[in-house]
């Protein structure tokens, strides 16, 4: 005898409905039969369809709310990749959206009327609601049964009656809100308003275009999706949006009510659109918000597509990523014998991509934020600047696909010709470096009572020999106190500075053309610990010990040694010791000097609110603050000599709630300009132990961004560089004027060297060391040209 289950209708806790099937308990197995999607959007169809198709026994249920034709927004871009995933997984699919794909190569950037065409690139896309309708045919097709205008019962109700629930509920998904304390959600509210629209006729090209009105920026997102349709996203920054007005015609309660919005927008993009009118569905004002889960899966309840995760519409990955979870989920319950490995499985395959295509969405969207910034930068270069905002794509990649594109823009930048950008010279103050390539300052724990020895030669003088622009000293300490460890270097001596002349003068003498540079510093409160592969940060055991000084009495960890508060007396010292230190640096003969002001040693701790605390004339706000670090610059500066340029090393952030933001390191970065820094070296963190940076490539570099173009000053970008492919994007964007990178000089010290062989580049910009001039060609790996068969025989 069939029974009857009750499941909660949602929104009605007291009341419930009949449910239309016989629910069996839910199964161990990773080969679930009854299966539960809320949501009707691609990835919840397509993962229905999948399923349903790996296995035509499995009883599927979607519920969608809305309608079958109910949809938002307009056209889909998907990738080649994504569609060699589908076409292998389910051809009907696959021909199906083959029929409906328009395609472009192109990119269009408009701005300050100067139109600019980048070819190569490779899309394609269709409607959303084409998308859709293939995937309902399928569906059908398969024997999923669909629930159109239905609300899915509760998650809980769920997660009984069926062996597998997949949430494929949307941004606002109400399945991780029940299950919040589970999932862990964290949802980042951004900075710019932006609407969804169409145009009816057809871009021929990915379009954008910056309008600069009376209000501030906006910018116009096109591209087609059908032989007589474009998807239009205007978008603008919140105060942009509020001051031209735009909040006065919307209402967030009612759709489509925008229109004195949409007429406005078609106005003020004109040109783009030929004078055509914009069109609405369901359209409102929206911020975009970032969803990201600590968990994508409790019990047998699985998030999927915009649920578990968000990436900005302006690198169009939305709807790849939910089909792209949907064929993995598939994957992996095919493959795993248990529900519970295969959930486990879908989660650690997935969210690597899907955190890499969110640090690329992040960029492109904080780019677009920023906006204003890059307005000023020459045309080329600005094209080129969103082109690569993401760092999907580089310059490497757009020289394959755009040459002449890419050669207008080195040229405009200034590069010679056969020059890639990394290999033009850069001039602060009378030093001329030959290139754009920083070995990076990194501790080597490796000196004895602070003299230098010959490890520091070999160190040095092999990366100097490698052929970078640049090479810089690890944090020099200005005295026995000043030290990290026992085994860091230190200039409070004239023994130490003999040791690093002698270094110098090999650097000047067997590689000519590169510099060296001294970084000076003071561990404050990280001071008297362990050597790093000894216990980092650890403080030292037993009679090793000696007294730290600090901004004020906080430990760095809890059981690091609490500092002593500086007096005016000792201030004054550390100043002086600071000086002397410069001019034993200057008569070592080093080319340029910089103060380290970052990772929470000294003169950073001074910088941050969470490690200065002080009532005095040094502590409070940020000009207080300021005041001795640029004491100590300024006594630096005075005995350094005039010719020779002088950096700054600072943390732009702190990556800890209250601690420095990225205002301030602009605010921080100004002020030691105008005190005359020559270039500011942004670094972040370090700064307090319980810090949470947003790890990624070329994670600190917006910040060295922000800094460069609200300053005017030159950078130095620093942080997880490491190919060449990044530094000539970075430079040839306008980002930053040097890259500095460590850990690919440790692994290869001829790195720059071995950067101008792979790019087949041979001038003044990098010099192999004549000893070594016979191995500045790759060498071969293996034979590659043995002869291929002629004939093939059949059987």
């Amino acid at each position: 005898m069939e029974r009857t289950v009750t499941a909660p209708t949602p929104g009605a806790r007291g009341t419930a409905r009949p449910a239309t099937a016989l629910p069996h308990p839910p199964t161990t197995t990773s080969h679930p039969q009854r299966i539960a999607i809320i949501g009707g959007g691609p990835g919840g169809l397509y993962a229905a369809a999948l399923l349903k198709r790996l296995d035509p026994t499995r009883k599927i249920t979607l519920w969608e709310r809305n309608a079958p034709n109910d949809t938002f927004g307009f056209g889909v871009v998907l990738s080649d990749e994504t569609l060699g995933g589908i076409e292998h997984a389910d051809p009907a699919v696959y021909e199906a959206l083959q029929q409906h794909f328009t395609r472009w190569d192109d990119i269009h950037i408009v701005h300050r009327n100067t139109h600019h065409t980048s070819g190569g690139h490779g899309f394609a896309a269709l409607g959303r609601q084409q998308l859709l309708e293939i995937l309902h045919t399928r569906c059908r097709e398969l024997g999923v049964e669909l629930r159109f205008r239905t609300e899915a019962p509760y998650p809980a109700w769920l997660a009984e009656t069926y062996d597998l629930v997949i949430a494929a509920d949307g941004v606002h998904s109400a399945t991780r809100e029940a299950y919040a304390q589970e999932f862990r959600p964290r949802l980042t509210t951004h900075r710019c308003r932006y609407l969804w629209l169409a145009a009816d006729f057809a871009f021929d090209a990915f379009r954008f275009e910056i309008a600069e009105t009376e209000h501030g920026v906006m910018q116009l997102h096109g591209y087609p999706y059908a032989p007589d349709a474009s998807t239009v996203i205007v978008e603008m920054r919140e105060e942009v949006w509020r001051a031209a007005g735009f909040n006065e015609n919307e209402n967030e309660n009612e759709p489509d009510t925008a229109a004195a919005s949409i007429d406005r927008c078609a106005k003020i993009f004109a040109d783009a659109l030929g004078g055509r009118p914009l069109r609405a569905n369901k359209s409102t004002w929206t911020t975009f918000r970032t969803v990201v889960n600590d968990r994508w899966s409790h019990g047998n309840v699985v998030l999927l597509g915009d649920a578990a995760h968000t990436a900005h519409f302006s690198i169009g990955s939305g709807t790849k990523l939910a089909v792209e979870d949907a064929l993995a989920l598939a994957a992996c319950l095919e493959e795993r014998p248990t529900l519970a490995e295969a959930l486990a499985a879908y989660e650690e395959e997935r969210r690597p991509v899907v955190a890499s295509t969110q640090r690329a969405a992040r960029a492109s969207l904080e780019w677009f934020e920023n906006l204003p910034l890059y307005l000023d930068q020459p045309p080329r270069q600005f094209a080129f600047n969103l082109l690569t905002r993401s760092r999907r794509v580089t310059h490497d990649n757009l020289r394959l696909r755009d040459p002449h594109f890419t050669a207008a823009v080195e040229r405009e930048f200034g590069c010679p010709p056969a020059t890639p950008p990394m290999f033009t010279p850069f001039r602060l103050r009378e030093l001329t470096l030959r290139n754009r390539v920083v070995v990076s300052p990194m501790d080597m724990y490796s000196a004895t009572d602070g003299v230098p020895g010959d490890f520091h030669l070999v160190h040095l003088g092999a990366r100097a020999l490698g052929g970078a622009g640049l090479v810089m000293t690890e944090m020099v300490c200005v005295s026995p106190e000043g030290r990290i460890t026992p085994g860091c270097a230190g200039l409070y001596t004239d023994q130490q500075a003999e040791a690093w002349q002698r270094i110098a003068t090999f650097i000047h003498s067997q590689a000519p053309g590169t510099a060296l540079g001294v970084q000076l510093g003071h561990s404050g409160r990280k001071g008297s610990t362990k050597l790093m592969w000894e216990g980092m940060d650890e403080p030292l055991a037993g009679d090793g010990n000696w007294p730290l000084v600090a901004a004020s009495p906080i430990p760095y960890r809890p059981d690091s040694q609490t500092p002593h508060e500086l007096t005016r007396t000792q201030l004054t010292a550390i100043r002086e010791e600071f000086a002397a230190a410069a001019r034993r640096a200057a008569d070592a003969d080093f080319d340029l000097l910089e103060l380290h002001c970052a990772h929470g040693y000294l003169l950073s701790g001074f910088l941050s609110p969470l490690t200065n605390q002080r009532t005095d004339a040094y502590g409070g706000p940020l000009a207080a603050r300021l005041r001795f670090p640029l004491e100590v610059f300024d006594a630096v500066r005075e005995v350094w000599p005039e010719d020779r340029p002088m950096t700054v090393r600072i943390s732009a952030t702190d990556w800890a709630s209250g601690g420095t933001t990225a205002e301030d390191a602009v605010a921080i970065a100004r002020a030691f300009v105008a005190h005359g820094a020559d270039a500011i070296d942004v670094s972040t963190g370090q700064v307090v132990a319980d810090e949470r940076p947003e790890y990624g490539r070329s994670y600190q570099t917006p910040f060295a961004d922000r800094i460069r173009h609200e300053t005017g000053a030159p950078v130095i970008a620093v942080g997880a560089i490491s190919s060449w492919d990044d530094v000539n994007s970075l430079i040839l964007a306008g980002r930053t004027d040097l890259c500095a990178l460590a850990r690919p000089h440790v692994y290869d010290p001829n790195w720059t060297l071995h950067a101008a062989a792979e790019q087949e580049y041979e001038g003044p910009g990098v010099v192999w060391p004549a000893p070594y001039r016979a191995g500045s060609r790759r060498p071969r790996t293996g034979r590659t040209d043995a002869p291929k068969p002629r004939l093939t025989l059949g059987s």
